[in-house]
């Protein structure tokens, strides 16, 4: 989960499916280009600016 604040204050928040392994720069590229191709206000365009969160526990089937 990755949540850029958009410049009217709010944080938007992402699910963005990627390995274990992906680099955070990554997610938030991901996170940022989804939010800015949306309707909502520009996003904040700072990596250090967006929490970024495992959304479970990876279950091996």
């Amino acid at each position: 989960m990755v949540a850029p604040p958009a410049i009217d204050g709010r944080k938007y928040v992402y699910r963005v499916h990627a390995p274990c392994d992906a680099l955070p720069a990554d997610l938030f590229r991901a996170a940022f280009q989804r939010h800015d191709d949306g309707p909502h206000p520009r996003a904040v365009d700072r990596f250090d600016a967006a929490p970024i969160w495992r959304a479970g526990r990876v279950r091996h089937v």
